[in-house]
């Protein structure tokens, strides 16, 4: 009995650790997430949503959903992103996710003009 009660105490004690390094290696990296409207603020199906990394220039996109919602993981923290929308020939321009938001998960809603 004995045992048993250390054998699952050691269990616990390293799923603790393994999560707290889980936790400890995306403590590197954020995420941003919104929502697609068009000039009205009606939510916008379909919508492609570009997000550009600054240093290295690279693209990627996403298209929203019967949500119209968009999101982005796995960014890292030293580097600014910009975001815009691009739907029916409407575009929202480019909106930045700087460095110096420091949120774990961002908010940014794009609007088409």
């Amino acid at each position: 009995m004995t045992a048993r009660l250390a054998l699952i105490g050691a269990v616990v004690f390293f799923a603790a650790i393994a999560q707290d390094r889980r936790q400890d290696q995306d403590s590197t990296t954020r995420s941003v997430q919104g929502i697609v409207t068009d000039q009205s603020g009606k939510p916008v199906a379909n919508a492609a949503v570009l997000l550009k990394d600054t240093k290295s220039l690279q693209i990627r996109s996403f298209s929203t959903a019967v949500d119209c919602a968009y999101h982005f993981a796995g960014l890292s923290q030293n580097v600014e992103y910009q975001l815009k929308a691009d739907a029916g020939g409407s575009t929202s321009g480019w909106k930045t996710l700087s460095v110096f938001n420091s949120k774990k998960v961002a908010t940014i809603d794009l609007k088409l003009k």
